[in-house]
């Protein structure tokens, strides 16, 4: 099965911006929100967290200087 054959997830991709790496972040987004929620605030998950923006940002950048 792939991820886009999901019930929500399909519909979330082919509505999106037709770029993989950035819609992957926007469902990566609230995952990691859960995580955050249920594993507390830790340096782990501040980590991740910090990990994430970045890397979103840096993308959107990319994407930005590229276009």
């Amino acid at each position: 099965m792939r991820v886009s054959e999901l019930p929500i997830v399909g519909d979330l991709l082919e509505s999106g911006a037709e770029d993989r790496v950035f819609d992957s972040l926007l469902l990566v987004g609230p995952l990691l929100i859960l995580v955050i929620a249920v594993a507390g605030r830790s340096a782990l998950t501040t980590g991740l967290a910090a990990a994430y923006v970045m890397f979103f940002v840096a993308y959107v950048l990319y994407r930005g200087v590229r276009h």
